[in-house]
């Protein structure tokens, strides 16, 4: 297969060097600071469960936006118009089953990882393959990102790909190292912000260059005004196949067995802000990050009808050349000096805050399925500190296999699209039949994993990949990447037979009781997180009221008596207290159990629970019921 081609090399105002040394200096060191405030394996990977919707839903979004977008996005843009859209605006596939099911599933059932869920749900066994299957998936994941950012880093300012990829890893790493989840959330809200205004202002920005929306429109080939791609005659973008890869393969995949996007909404303060994250996600960030990233393509296109940018749109080889490096061309086009170097740090923060989530899902798997179960009953220190040094090893690992996919496929889009085909349907199909259907049995879903994973794999191969034919809706077939997108449908079809199959089948129908662990019974999870019947009463209602600090309550928040009539609250009841400043985010906060009401007007903490909300004595604070 041909080598994905570099982008060209671009002059360098010296101030766009001092914008982008300066972006990465306040990234680093602010994730560093961040770090401080972790003290517990729970605050590396889970943020300590403390963070408001909003703040989640922002930073998810700089999760998502990889550093791949800009550049792919851009390219898909302008080869095939405004159907580049599609794979960001994908995300209400799954919205129902994840927040009705996956999530409060997970949520309640204190979940820690992917592979646990399958022990619990089905066996060991399954935990174990499915443990080999996600770090293959996080792993691939994060060499496919440091790819993309060293082919970036070297069309602009030189170099060699792997040179740039360890730079950028190891900038990652020096704040995730320190503080784990809690620094990745808050400096993914910046980095949020980032992506978003500067992909939003280069699309602007893009459109008064060629004089207004009308000539930017008018510019554009008629076949590109529309939403959607042709059904299935390119092999290189096709509206069915990429509909099985993205908008249901790829999307499940992204919310369900990727433990870096779970961990991001389970750091929410409850079910209830997880929910309204990702309704932020899906409704409002993803459509707007759809525009930001591909919006260089489509200017680009305009700018070739108008002539502003000099190729002969008849010839395929130019046009296609041009695609490849049309984000750089275009940016540097309508950008000056400086405004350009904040271009460069969005795709930067776009790798950056992808990359550091896939490590702390690496690490998170890692510690929970392998170091608790090999190094059992250790101090919470020991795993925090084995934490960090999985998240270096998992770094050193994603740059080692940069060269496997480098110079392998056409283009980025692909190889993620042929990695995810070939990895995920069997994940996929086990972890979906799993959480709605309680007759999908344990021998099912091992074998469903094993045989699905090798038969996905062996249709990679001639003459393997001709089983997919039947499938393909009439898909030409591209021989140096046969049947890249709709190879998901056949995973599916093969994964979902065998999972079905073997489970009406098995004589050993009865195995573990998946009570809590699957749709129809979520209030038997919800009891069992509380430790007690759930109080619904006066949901949502907070107060605001002072703190006071007093000994010897552990972590256990004593309130005013009119306070907990007001608020419906009894003790045992699970509450969040939080400072009373909404703009922190959650980020002093904590969430414990109500006790006995308190004299006086005050909320009262102990130190040690003031200590672990990273909550400030002089601060009033606000408390809200959460079940």
């Amino acid at each position: 297969m041909p080598a994905i081609p570099p982008v060209a090399v671009v002059s360098v105002h010296p101030l766009d060097w001092v914008v982008l040394a300066s972006y990465l200096a306040c990234v680093v060191l602010a994730g560093m600071w961040f770090g401080k405030f972790t003290r517990s394996s729970d605050d590396f990977f889970f943020g300590g469960q403390r963070f408001s919707w909003w703040l989640v839903g922002i930073s998810c979004v700089a999760t998502l936006v990889g550093s791949y977008s800009f550049v792919q996005y851009a390219q898909t843009g302008f080869k095939f118009g405004l159907c580049s859209i599609l794979p960001y605006t994908n995300e209400w596939f799954v919205l129902p089953l994840f927040l009705v099911g996956w999530l409060p599933i997970v949520y309640y059932n204190r979940v820690q990882s992917i592979p646990e869920y399958f022990e619990r749900r089905f066996d060991r066994r399954t935990r174990m393959l499915v443990l080999v299957l996600m770090l293959i998936y996080l792993e691939g994941y994060v060499s496919i990102n440091l790819l993309t950012i060293g082919i970036f880093m070297k069309g602009l300012f030189g170099g060699e790909v792997i040179y740039w990829a360890v730079l950028m890893a190891v900038l990652s790493g020096l704040y995730l190292h320190a503080g784990g989840q809690t620094s990745v959330l808050m400096t993914d809200l910046l980095q949020g912000f980032l992506l978003l205004a500067v992909g939003l202002a280069v699309f602007l920005m893009g459109i008064f260059y060629l004089g207004g929306f009308r000539p930017f429109w008018e510019g554009l080939p008629p076949g590109h005004r529309l939403p959607f791609t042709a059904f299935n005659q390119s092999p290189q973008l096709n509206f069915v196949g990429d509909f099985w890869n993205d908008a249901i393969v790829g999307t499940f995949a992204f919310y369900f067995i990727n433990q870096g996007v779970l961990m991001r909404f389970l750091s929410a303060r409850s079910v209830r802000d997880g929910r309204k994250a990702m309704l932020l996600v899906v409704v409002v960030l993803m459509p707007l990050a759809a525009v930001a990233v591909s919006g260089a393509g489509w200017v680009g296109r305009a700018m070739v009808a108008h002539g502003q940018l000099p190729v002969d749109a008849a010839d395929p080889t130019a046009m296609q050349e041009l695609a490849e490096i049309i984000f750089v061309k275009v940016t540097r086009l309508i950008c000056s000096p400086g405004v350009f170097g904040l271009v460069v740090a969005a795709v930067v923060a776009a790798l950056m805050s992808t990359l550091d989530t896939l490590i702390t899902a690496v690490s998170a798997v890692a510690i929970n399925d392998i170091w608790r179960t090999a190094r059992p009953g250790r101090e919470d220190a020991y795993y925090l500190k084995w934490a960090r040094r999985v998240a270096i090893i998992a770094t050193v690992v994603g740059i080692a296999l940069v060269p496997l996919f480098e110079g392998h496929f056409d283009s980025i889009y692909q190889a993620l699209s042929h990695f995810t085909s070939t990895i995920a349907p069997p994940l996929v199909v086990v972890i979906v039949l799993g959480t709605l259907w309680r007759g999908l049995t344990a021998r099912a879903a091992f074998w469903t994993l094993a045989v699905g994973s090798v038969t996905i794999f062996l249709s990679l191969f001639d003459p393997f990949y001709k089983l997919i034919t039947p499938l393909a809706h009439g898909i030409p077939v591209n021989p140096d990447a046969p049947y890249t997108y709709v190879r998901a449908l056949f995973g599916l079809v093969v994964s979902l037979g065998l999972a079905v199959g073997i489970s009406t089948l098995d004589p050993r129908k009865q195995g573990k009781d998946p009570s809590g662990l699957v749709l129809g019974s979520l209030h038997e999870a919800i009891e069992r997180f509380k430790g007690g019947a759930p109080n619904w009463l006066a949901f949502g209602r907070t107060a605001r009221l002072p703190l006071v600090i007093a000994e010897g309550d552990g972590l256990m928040l004593r309130l005013p008596a009119d306070v907990m009539s007001r608020l419906a609250i009894e003790p045992g009841d699970v509450v969040h207290v939080a400072d009373a400043r909404r703009w922190l985010g959650g980020f002093r906060s904590l969430s414990l159990k109500a006790g006995a009401a308190a004299d006086g007007d005050a909320a009262v903490l102990s130190p040690e629970a003031v200590e672990q909300g990273n909550l400030e004595a002089q601060r009033p604070v606000r408390v809200e019921k959460i079940l």
